[in-house]
């Protein structure tokens, strides 16, 4: 595997570890720099007393003539006068601060800082002391900056002449020592969501289950534990679902457990789908999307993600990961449409379609996460089926469970973070049955994505269960908000603020 490169310009100065080129800096006084950024809210001014007098008139004067309100995103722009200390000025609009939250401000974060970014700003400095909203003045900075980090990341590892330019920020706070603290916990959920990008924007033969396992195996500094098993260890477990779907790689499959014990109590299990890289097997793929199927293991990169951010927060909670990894090729191996695969569970499964494999890894994965760590809660997620992104788009993943509680606790941990969810029902387990074996893979009739969960809600016993369907979610093609265009990491953020928040 190639040396992977999280390229997120932006560091933290107190993160004396990092080796980021730029950084975000919280001050109590307004510094100098390229660009001066100030805030508007709807029915108020922008507070611009610390300008000098002929500066603050003709930036009103622009305020004025063009019509600028303040409303949530929007930006003027005006170039500074010659005596001036920044060379450029940018107002920014916030909306109502009553209707500012959290995840506004990181989506603004990410946003004004590619336009900064476009623009070749070196340093900026921002007037953050007296903006308002619904959450402290030290959450909505951390927020912004925890942004415009987010969105600076790219993956540029096979780019002859990858972009270098750094911004850095200097934020004026209300409390510098109360943002700085907070920013630390959010840059470690950064340090996961750059992981879960890396690994997704990684190429399939870089990224194999075995580089993967090596990815894993350097949370080992971190206090995770990582557990590795290989096919023959699979095979003497039963879990004939995972090693048979790797069966047509010369590497086979694995499963990857990687541990974070933060406390002693019940431990929270997350399964991830690890399709390193999904060729549809003889069900073979067609068309472009093909290509995109390097990011078949980003449920297996989120989890991944999600104990790193876990571990460097030294957070007081009890979670394990297991990924069942494998790459769904064609050979003669393989294997084929009709064959039928014994589970660790003991159900076999007649495999009607190769290229519904997802849901034979995660089968296996989740029957060893209850079988070996008798977990409170399991919450799965994967990039699983076509039918979601039909359903509800890129802009939310699909979420399945008969639990109301956690559904309410996922989908509100979703608004946070800009990761929302939408819930799908399950059903029709009807159309899994077979005529030779307890189910087929694939639902003869109904929703794929509800018969893909409903069959994976037969592999969580009695378990509190969660079933996420990240498909669309895992590559972007437009950069937007703090996503950049590649792997976008998601469900770390989802995932992470559930775990802080409800554990």
């Amino acid at each position: 595997m190639k040396l992977l490169s999280s390229m997120s310009a932006i560091s933290l100065a107190l993160l004396s570890t990092s080796t980021l080129a730029a950084d975000v800096n919280f001050t109590s006084k307004l510094a100098k720099g390229d660009a001066l950024v100030v805030f508007q809210n709807v029915g108020s001014d922008a507070d611009l007393k610390f300008l000098d007098r002929d500066t603050r008139k003709q930036l009103q004067r622009a305020i004025k003539t063009d019509s600028f309100t303040g409303k949530y995103g929007k930006t003027l722009e005006l170039i500074a006068p010659i005596d001036s200390k920044y060379s450029r000025i940018v107002v920014v609009g916030l909306g109502e601060s009553n209707e500012l939250t959290a995840a506004k401000m990181a989506k603004l974060g990410g946003n004004i800082h590619a336009k900064l970014e476009d623009k070749k700003v070196a340093t900026v400095s921002l007037a953050f002391e007296s903006v308002k909203g619904k959450a402290k003045n030290s959450e909505l900075a951390a927020q912004f900056a925890h942004g415009a980090n987010l969105r600076d990341y790219t993956f540029e590892v096979y780019k002859k002449e990858p972009q270098t330019f750094n911004v850095t920020y200097n934020i004026d706070v209300a409390d510098k020592k109360t943002t700085s603290k907070r920013y630390q916990q959010l840059a470690n959920i950064e340090q996961g969501v750059f992981l879960a990008r890396d690994l997704t924007s990684e190429i399939a033969t870089e990224m194999t289950p075995i580089d993967f396992a090596l990815e894993a195996k350097s949370l080992e500094k971190l206090g995770v534990k990582i557990t590795i098993l290989k096919p023959e260890q699979l095979k003497e477990l039963g879990m004939g679902a995972l090693e048979g779907v790797g069966r047509g790689s010369k590497e086979g499959a694995r499963l990857i457990v990687a541990h974070y014990e933060g406390n002693n109590d019940t431990p929270i299990a997350l399964v991830g789908k690890g399709i390193t890289f999904d060729s549809g097997g003889y069900s073979l793929k067609k068309g472009p999307s093909i290509a995109r199927m390097k990011s078949d293991m980003a449920g297996a990169a989120a989890v991944l993600g999600t104990i790193k951010a876990m571990a460097l927060n030294k957070a007081d909670v009890n979670v394990v990961a297991v990924m069942g990894m494998a790459a769904n090729m064609v050979s003669r191996y393989s294997i084929a449409p009709g064959d039928v695969l014994r589970t660790a569970e003991g159900h076999s499964v007649e495999v009607v379609n190769t290229d519904a494999e997802g849901r034979l890894v995660l089968s296996d994965a989740m029957w060893y996460a209850r079988k070996h760590f008798n977990p409170e809660i399991m919450v799965d997620v994967a990039t699983l089926t076509g039918s979601k992104i039909r359903a509800v788009g890129n802009r939310y993943s699909a979420i399945f469970s008969e639990d109301d509680t956690l559904i309410n606790q996922m989908t509100l941990a979703g608004k946070q973070v800009n990761e929302q969810v939408w819930r799908l029902p399950l059903g029709y387990k009807d159309t899994l049955s077979s005529d030779i074996a307890d189910f087929t893979n694939l639902g003869s009739s109904g929703p794929g994505a509800t018969t893909a969960a409903t069959f994976l809600q037969q592999f969580a016993g009695d378990t509190r269960w969660v079933h996420i369907d990240i498909a669309g979610n895992a590559l972007s093609s437009k950069a937007k908000g703090e996503v950049p265009v590649g792997g976008t990491g998601y469900g770390v953020r989802l995932l992470s603020e559930w775990l802080l928040s409800n554990n």
